[in-house]
């Protein structure tokens, strides 16, 4: 079993930036990050394997950026330019099969609240 833990959640006004990461307790293939805005589901923002190919949600493109320490099992997602849409619970989820394969693993989430 691992154990995914989320840190950098927090309010920022349009056009700011944050930072996520996720630790997880072991090593694992692919890491990622999901968000869940109110009344919608939960969709993929970006992921990562541990040979660094990634995927990225359109809406994301250009704005954010997503790397990982594979030897700090850790992921990070640098959201520039942020807009009140990217408001949402961030999740980090992870699997051991491939970037499109269901997640085995998730986070607690952290909210991210983008407002003027």
């Amino acid at each position: 079993q691992v154990q995914l833990v989320e840190s950098g959640g927090g309010s920022v006004q349009p056009g700011g930036s944050l930072r996520l990461s996720c630790a997880a307790s072991g090593s694992i293939y692919v890491m990622g990050w999901y968000r869940q805005a109110p009344g919608k589901q939960r969709e993929l923002v970006a992921a990562i394997t541990s040979g660094g190919t990634t995927d990225y949600a359109d809406s994301v493109k250009g704005r954010f950026t997503i790397s990982r320490d594979n030897a700090r099992n850790t992921v990070y997602l640098q959201m520039n330019s942020l807009k009140p849409e990217d408001t949402a619970v961030y999740y980090c989820g992870a699997n051991h099969r491939g970037l499109l394969a269901r997640n085995d693993y998730w986070g607690q989430g952290t909210q991210v609240t983008v407002s003027s």
